[in-house]
């Protein structure tokens, strides 16, 4: 098997990624400078996929994407060893849309300048297969659902904007070499749930910016009640549909995109990776409270601006390509969050999270 460096391996989607990834037969290099994240997270990695951090199978490197000169050095020390880096998962990277509106500076340097800096240190040391974390965010108010990669990129804040740049980026450099890029864009639509295990789950800084987290959170006691922003949208319920889509299903569709970059002749892949199911916020609010077996307070307010009324993907492209599909349902995802953070009421941070 491969050995894989895993940028932002430490955070939701990339600690799950790395328990698939691990228990795939790879042997992974984590960088994570940890902004955003917890090194608690990868002990718990370890300990699920039955490693030892810090050993082969799974080593870490604190670095920021930016620094080109800690990139180059990982490349080469691996290459020293006899164990050189033959693909890159990367998900490091900033992806608060109010944020990005407040600092878009800020999410360009290191959504877009970090990326710059990873491709360059894989041209020097001859890694050429890259599966990047992008995001259904480009499509910004889709013209049709369910949403094709065909659609029109047309994204309406910084965050989308970049992800969108750092797509142009890779096309143009596969295009600059065609016969030696194997390069995959995996556009999420809305990553939820946790580890079945309830070791691992999302726990995002401060007050979270997604509904799923800030559901749990509520259901936890952690915040008093959900804000749905409108109930007059043009929907059964007049709430917001969104496709949500199991974080463990999201893992594996990052192994099936890996395992085919790895098997198939160079190529560009743009693919969407969702459920192609909708469920409105009520819908979501209605299932947690299900799982939890308790009452989850929420309010109606105006509409957010920035936000669509349906945004689902049409997934056949990535059933058709990487022969992956999801497999988790609105309850399995409720369920695995629930037991998350019902036995991580801190998430990683002091408290029981911890114990």
């Amino acid at each position: 098997m491969s050995q894989l460096l895993i940028t932002g391996g430490a955070g939701f989607i990339g600690s799950h990624t790395c328990v698939i990834l691990l228990d795939a037969g790879h042997d992974l290099i984590v960088l994570d400078d940890f902004s955003n994240s917890s090194a608690e997270a990868l002990v718990r990695v370890a300990e699920l996929a039955g490693v030892e951090l810090g050993s082969k199978r799974l080593s870490l490197q604190r670095a920021d994407i930016r620094q080109t000169s800690a990139l180059e050095q990982l490349f080469a020390a691996a290459q020293s060893r006899g164990c050189p880096i033959e693909a890159v998962v990367h998900f490091a990277g900033l992806k608060a849309v109010g944020e990005s509106v407040q600092n878009p500076l800020h999410y360009w340097d290191v959504n877009v300048g970090g990326t710059v800096s990873l491709v360059k240190a894989m041209q020097e040391f001859g890694c050429r297969t890259l599966v990047f974390s992008s995001s259904a965010t480009l499509y910004g108010y889709p013209d049709e659902v369910p949403i094709k990669e065909g659609a029109p990129i047309q994204p309406i804040n910084p965050y989308g904007h970049t992800k969108a740049a750092v797509e142009r980026l890779l096309n143009d450099l596969a295009a600059s070499a065609p016969e030696q890029w194997r390069i995959a864009c995996l556009r999420y639509f809305n990553p939820v749930g946790a580890h079945p295990s309830g070791r691992i789950g999302e726990d995002p800084l401060g007050r979270p910016n997604n509904l799923f987290p800030f559901v749990s959170q509520v259901a936890v006691g952690r915040r008093p009640e959900i804000e749905v922003f409108g109930g007059d949208w043009p929907t059964a319920d007049g709430t917001c549909i969104r496709d949500y889509i199991h974080v463990m299903d999201l893992a594996e569709g990052h192994r099936a995109a890996l395992s085919t970059l790895l098997q198939e002749p160079p190529q560009v892949l743009t693919l969407n990776l969702g459920s192609g199911h909708g469920a409105s916020v009520l819908d979501v609010i209605q299932a947690f409270e299900t799982a939890c077996g308790r009452p989850i307070p929420h309010s109606i307010q105006q509409r957010r601006p920035g936000d669509a009324a349906i945004t689902v993907a049409d997934p056949a492209a990535a059933k058709e390509r990487l022969g992956w599909s999801t497999r988790r349902n609105l309850h399995d995802i409720c369920r695995d969050g629930w037991a998350w953070q019902s036995a991580n009421p801190s998430g990683y941070g002091p408290g029981p999270a911890s114990a």
